[in-house]
């Protein structure tokens, strides 16, 4: 499915929140890479910063920025969001945190059948999506894929990438193991803050999820959270890592029988120093007890806005590493994922080239909330290996019997 089986549409991709940090990298790195004849377009709320933009593109490729067009639309109106998702065939959104200024965009994108990408981490956000959209999605053909970012395509793509390295029609469990250097935007505070502060509505939509998800009974897909322990495998710390990322891996376990008849998946931080792995627990917990505090999480957000983000030379030195032992029918696999900047530079590579895969590659047929993998898979592992983000095998080796 490809933009040539659809009905026609004025843009192929619209990034909406383009303004934004992660936006402007967005659309810096479309201009530079999407390919010619795909039709794009800046949105957001302000036509003057879009607008001045747009001259910033122009100062870097001015042929192609004049190519791109510029939509003014509110997150709060209903007849804009609905206007943007009518015209185009995808839309992806960097305005977070989702479940505060994301909703009516997915309503509006599953009614018109429009593919939707973003980059939220926010479980609380995908459950209720699921629960309120998914359905309808199904019935116009839009595809739904939440978490495009570093949340959570190379966690989501790797374990795809280490199963179909193992043997077919057999049990199979994945540890993921993700290390990560870098500073943190504006933007990406306020989503923790608001995850953190949101964990009883998080819980709640979770549930309701459970209560009508339909499930197999003839395969089992899980992700226990394991425990803390040293990992031979990757000669680190493992900290057991309760984000959305094992969920993600786990609906795409659910959804493709190449996964095998029953799959496991645990996620780890993956920490060099004993030190090290002792002090996270503090940090994050001391996090999510200050984001309980509304007065707290105020003061934080207003000395670290949103729009505000690392300098090019702090993200030249940000840098990823996720590895994945896969076991099988005899057969282990260890392979690995890498890149720089996880959570903007590539962040914004990622999701410009999840929105390209959807609006361009022909791909299986699918619709409705789906993940990277389940939609894209290897048309985006391909994608995401010639902008410089390789999937390799590290080894493999057979066990012993």
């Amino acid at each position: 499915m490809n933009r040539q089986s659809r009905p026609q549409r004025p843009y192929d991709v619209v990034l909406f929140g383009a303004t934004g940090f992660v936006g402007e990298l967005t659309a810096e790195y479309l201009l530079a890479h999407a390919p010619r004849g795909c039709r794009w377009a800046l949105a957001g709320r302000s036509r003057e910063k879009l607008e001045r933009l747009r001259d910033r593109l122009a100062a870097l490729d001015s042929a192609r920025a004049a190519e791109v067009a510029v939509v003014t639309a509110d997150a709060g109106d209903p007849a804009a969001m609905r206007a943007l998702a009518e015209s185009t065939h995808v839309v992806a959104s960097t305005v977070g945190p989702y479940i505060l200024h994301g909703r009516e965009l997915v309503a509006v994108c599953a009614e018109a059948g429009t593919d939707y990408t973003d980059l939220t981490g926010e479980p609380e956000f995908v459950d209720l999506m699921w629960v309120r959209h998914d359905a309808r999605a199904r019935e116009t053909g839009a595809r739904i894929v939440h978490a495009c970012g570093f949340d959570s395509m190379p966690h989501d793509l790797l374990a795809y990438f280490t199963v179909r390295q193992l043997p077919e029609g057999v049990p199979l469990t994945v540890d993921g193991f993700v290390r990560a250097s870098g500073i943190i935007s504006g933007g990406t505070l306020a989503t923790s803050l608001t995850i953190a502060a949101r964990q009883r509505q998080a819980k709640a939509a979770a549930r309701e999820r459970r209560r009508y998800e339909p499930r197999s009974a003839l395969r089992r897909v899980r992700a226990p959270l394991g425990a803390p322990r040293f990992s031979k495998e990757t000669g680190t710390w493992a900290l057991p890592l309760p984000t959305l990322d094992p969920r993600i891996v786990c609906r795409s376990a659910a959804a493709l029988e190449r996964y095998g008849p029953d799959f496991r998946y645990r996620h780890y931080a993956s920490v060099k120093t004993l030190p090290m792995a002792l002090a996270g627990p503090i940090g994050v917990g001391a996090l999510a007890a200050a984001a309980q505090l509304p007065f707290v999480r105020s003061w934080l957000t207003d000395r670290y806005a949103p729009g505000r983000g690392p300098s090019p030379e702090q993200r030249a030195r940000a840098w990823f590493q996720v590895r994945a032992v896969g076991e099988g029918g005899g057969r282990r696999v260890f392979t690995e994922v890498s890149g720089g900047d996880p959570g903007y530079g590539e962040t914004a590579k990622m999701l410009a080239e999840a929105s390209l895969c959807l609006a361009l590659d022909d791909l299986p047929t699918t619709s409705g909330q789906v993940t990277t993998a389940t939609a894209m898979g290897d048309a985006l592992i391909e994608r995401l290996r010639a902008a410089g983000i390789p999937f390799r095998v590290r080894h493999t080796a057979d066990e012993p019997r």
